[in-house]
């Protein structure tokens, strides 16, 4: 199967601005969902080679995909929702907000949006979710990239911000070393505190 084989299965029926979305960080303790939607070219002289599910890539890899993705697609967006709004309607109800976002920002109208796994979004667009998606589907790949390279830059950030979690090693997991922080010296305003409670004694490190 070709990575591009459902675009352009959609564009010979008609549809023109087909969409891909993922989203990266449905997990850690700390730091917002990312998304990103993009339309990728589906010519095969404009076609962007080695893209995959982001987790099946290193760090350098996903780096030039990222800079090739943003400067080929036909457009590309990136969303993310905070740890207070996470807390506030649930992960799964956030990377949906998310995704729709994502799909809404960008600067080409999409009008058939393929996202991974089974989730639907709030959006009057058709739309199709793909069960590993990331890894099948070239668009959806894209964006998978895309976000976790912009969220692995954020959270760097925020390590310089909060020292004491690790956030440049861990990117807001539950890594033995993260937890280990929180213990000792509570959370930050980055922190999901609906994910930390088996843990987490009521201390804020603001």
């Amino acid at each position: 199967m070709d990575l591009l084989d459902i675009e352009r299965e959609y564009l010979t029926r008609g549809f023109r601005a087909v969409t891909g979305v993922d989203e990266v960080g449905r997990g850690p303790l700390a730091g917002p969902v990312v998304c990103a939607a993009v339309i990728l070219p589906t010519g095969e002289e404009e076609r962007i080679f080695g893209i995959d599910d982001s987790k099946k890539l290193s760090a350098k890899r996903r780096e030039a995909l990222s800079e090739q993705i943003m400067a080929r697609s036909r457009a590309y967006a990136i969303a993310e929702v905070d740890a207070e709004t996470i807390d506030s309607v649930n992960i799964l109800q956030a990377t949906r907000l998310c995704m729709k976002r994502a799909v809404e920002k960008l600067r080409v109208a999409a009008d058939m949006v393929l996202t991974d796994g089974n989730m639907t979004l709030d959006i009057g667009i058709p739309q199709k979710s793909i069960v590993k998606g990331d890894a099948l589907v070239a668009s959806i790949g894209a964006a998978s990239i895309l976000a976790k390279v912009y969220r692995d830059a954020l959270m760097k950030r925020f390590a310089d911000e909060y020292p004491m979690y690790g956030f440049e090693r861990n990117a807001g997991y539950g890594t033995a070393e993260h937890i280990r922080a929180i213990r000792e010296v509570g959370i930050c305003k980055i922190h999901r505190k609906t994910f930390v409670k088996k843990f987490w004694d009521g201390r804020e490190n603001r």
